[in-house]
């Protein structure tokens, strides 16, 4: 379906592509996990032995005139990790949380995004990073009205990005980098105006495409 299609139309057929919330249980990942060693079946440096922390952003489709965007992140430039790297809003979650809790409260938190504002549709492929998260994507649906405010110790900036830019596999890119061990790893990414969106971020929106339209040719 093309993203300038009916708003109510777009929203249930972006939402028949994705897990629903009902019968979700968050120790057991249904069917695939996507991973930051998907383009890099080597890369060993940082994978972390043990038991994963579990996270979950929230994809938040704001639905504006011209068509749904997706708001994002730039990191403080203060943060210990992921300085200054564009991301969803997100966190780990806290005992007896779903990833939708999770998602909805860490949007709050980081970009002052209230939860009202948003329709949960349900959650897209799980993700594992080499950090030793398991994140839950949350797909949500966010009207028009909100007002947000970084969190100064976590976010330096945000910013929407059109979804129909994201969705579009010829902006899908593939890039290399070789890290102080010497090993190369492979990542995808997409460049947007001045921002470049990669890493996690990029490879879990990559997984988003790839349940509402098929494998992208990359």
């Amino acid at each position: 379906m093309s993203l300038k299609g009916h708003r109510g139309d777009l929203r249930g057929w972006i939402g028949q592509h994705l897990d629903p919330l009902e019968g979700h249980d968050p120790a057991m990942p249904a069917g695939e996990v996507r991973s930051d060693f998907d383009l890099s079946k080597g890369y060993s440096s940082t994978q972390v032995d043990g038991p994963l922390t579990p996270a979950a952003v929230l994809i938040a489709l704001v639905e504006r005139a011209h068509g749904l965007s997706v708001l994002l992140t730039r990191r403080a430039d203060t943060l210990r990790r992921h300085t200054g790297q564009i991301a969803l809003p997100g966190g780990r979650r806290d005992p007896g949380e779903t990833p939708w809790q999770t998602a909805l409260r860490e949007a709050h938190e980081e970009i002052g995004l209230e939860p009202h504002f948003v329709s949960v549709a349900g959650l897209s492929t799980p993700y594992r990073t080499g950090t030793g998260y398991l994140i839950t994507p949350v797909v949500g649906f966010v009207r028009p009205g909100f007002t947000l405010r970084p969190n100064p110790d976590e976010v330096a900036d945000i910013f929407e990005t059109p979804f129909g830019f994201l969705m579009d596999p010829a902006n899908l890119e593939e890039h290399e980098r070789e890290l102080p061990s010497g090993e190369k790893r492979r990542f995808y990414a997409y460049t947007h105006e001045d921002r470049f969106i990669w890493g996690a971020t990029a490879g879990m929106l990559r997984a988003l495409y790839d349940r509402l339209y098929g494998a992208a040719v990359a």
